[in-house]
C-alpha cells in the first residue's frame, strides 16, 4: 500500500476512535460494571460488606476505564504511525550504506507516489555525485600528468647539464628551455588556482562595467592578436553585471586567449559586450565538430595541437570561464561557426 493510502487510513482510524471512544467506554462498563452493581443490590448475606468497595469506586471505574481506552488507542495510532513509515524506513536502510565504493547503487523504484518520486530524485542526485566524483579522480589524474610531463623534462634537462661540460651556446640553450618548462608549469598551477577561487564562489559582489573590462583585456592582447596575424574587431555596448571585477577580467581574459591560440594567420576576432548575451567571443580557426565543444569545458581538455601561439596552453581556459560564468549566476555556452572557429557567449544576470 502506498503511503498517502496509509496516511489516509489512520488517520481515518483516528478519527473513528476519538468519535466512538465514549460510546465505547459506555458500551463496555453497561456491560461489565453496571450487571456487577446490580448483583450487588441482591438480598444475600456478607454481600453488602463485599460490595461496600465496588460502590466506592461507582464514580472512578468509568473514568478508569477511559483511561484505559485512551491509552490503547493511543498504543494503536503509535503502531498505525510506525507501519504507516514503514516503506520510509525501508528506503532509509540501503541509502545509509551508500558510500564512494558503491556510488554505483540505485534504488529504481516504480509508481506514481511519493515515495517513488523521493526515490527518483535520489537516483538523479546519485548520478550527479557519481558524475561530480568521476570529474574529481579525472581532473587529479590529468593534473598529474600535466605536472609530471614538464617535471620530468626539467629533470633530464638538469641531469644532461651535470652529465657533461657545456658551451656557452648549450648552455644558453638548456637554460632557455628549462625557462620555458618552468614558466608552462606556472601557467599550469596559475590555472589550477584560478579554477579552485572560481569553485567558491564570489567574496564580494559589486556592479561592474563589462564593456570597460573587455576594452581592457582587448588592448592588452592587441599586440599578441597582431603578432600572430588575427583581426580584431569589437563592439562594446555599456553593460554593468554583478560580480567581481578580478574574476570577470579573467573571464575575458581566457576567451579571448583562447580565440587568439586556437585561430589561423589572417584570421578574425570579434567580441560584442551587449545586454543578452552580455558578451560574445568568436573566432576563425579549424573545424571544430559539434559534439565536441561541450568536451571543450572540461579540464586539460584540447581539440588540437595546431595553434598560431606555441606557447602550450594548460588546457584549462574554457574551465575557468565557466567556473567563473557559474559563480556569476550566468550560463556560458559555445557552437561552432560555418567555416571553421568558434563562438562563445556568455549570459549574465541584469542587475535590478
Amino acid at each position: 500500500m502506498i503511503p498517502r493510502r496509509r496516511i489516509v487510513l489512520v488517520c481515518v482510524l483516528a478519527l473513528l476512535a476519538g468519535f466512538y471512544l465514549p460510546a465505547l467506554t459506555r458500551w463496555l462498563l453497561g456491560l461489565l460494571w453496571l450487571p456487577a452493581l446490580e448483583i450487588c443490590g441482591l438480598p444475600v448475606p456478607g454481600l453488602a460488606v463485599v460490595c461496600e468497595p465496588a460502590r466506592r469506586l461507582d464514580v472512578a471505574i468509568p473514568r478508569m476505564a477511559e483511561f484505559v481506552l485512551l491509552l490503547a488507542a493511543l498504543a494503536g495510532l503509535w503502531g498505525a504511525a510506525v507501519w504507516c513509515l514503514r516503506p520510509v524506513r525501508d528506503l532509509a536502510q540501503p541509502i545509509a550504506h551508500v558510500g564512494p565504493q558503491n556510488l554505483g547503487y540505485r534504488i529504481r523504484r516504480h509508481g506514481r507516489d511519493e515515495l517513488a518520486q523521493l526515490s527518483g530524485a535520489i537516483d538523479q542526485m546519485m548520478e550527479r555525485i557519481a558524475a561530480g566524483y568521476d570529474g574529481q579522480r579525472r581532473f587529479a589524474a590529468n593534473a598529474s600528468h600535466e605536472l609530471r610531463t614538464p617535471l620530468a623534462v626539467q629533470r633530464t634537462l638538469i641531469e644532461v647539464g651535470m652529465a657533461q661540460a657545456l658551451t656557452g651556446e648549450q648552455l644558453e640553450l638548456l637554460t632557455a628551455q628549462l625557462l620555458q618548462t618552468n614558466e608552462r608549469n606556472e601557467r599550469l598551477i596559475e590555472g589550477l588556482l584560478a579554477l579552485s577561487e572560481s569553485d567558491q564562489g564570489l567574496r564580494s559582489s559589486t556592479p561592474q562595467p563589462l564593456d570597460e573590462i573587455a576594452r581592457g583585456v582587448l588592448a592588452a592582447y592587441q599586440d599578441r592578436a597582431t603578432a600572430a596575424g588575427v583581426t580584431v574587431e569589437s563592439q562594446l555596448d555599456r553593460r554593468i553585471v554583478m560580480g567581481e571585477r578580478v574574476l570577470l577580467e579573467r573571464l575575458v581574459t581566457n576567451l579571448v586567449e583562447n580565440a587568439i591560440k586556437y585561430n589561423r594567420p589572417g584570421g578574425r576576432l570579434a567580441v560584442t559586450v551587449g545586454r543578452s548575451p552580455a558578451l560574445t567571443v568568436a573566432n576563425s580557426g579549424q573545424n571544430v565538430p559539434a559534439e565536441a565543444v561541450a568536451g571543450l569545458f572540461e579540464p586539460f581538455r584540447r581539440l588540437a595541437r595546431d595553434r598560431t601561439n606555441q606557447s602550450g596552453g594548460a588546457g584549462l581556459g574554457l574551465a575557468i570561464a565557466r567556473s567563473i560564468t557559474q559563480a556569476h549566476d550566468g550560463i556560458i555556452a559555445a557552437r561552432p561557426l560555418d567555416g571553421g572557429g568558434l563562438r562563445v557567449d556568455v549570459q549574465l544576470p541584469v542587475p535590478h
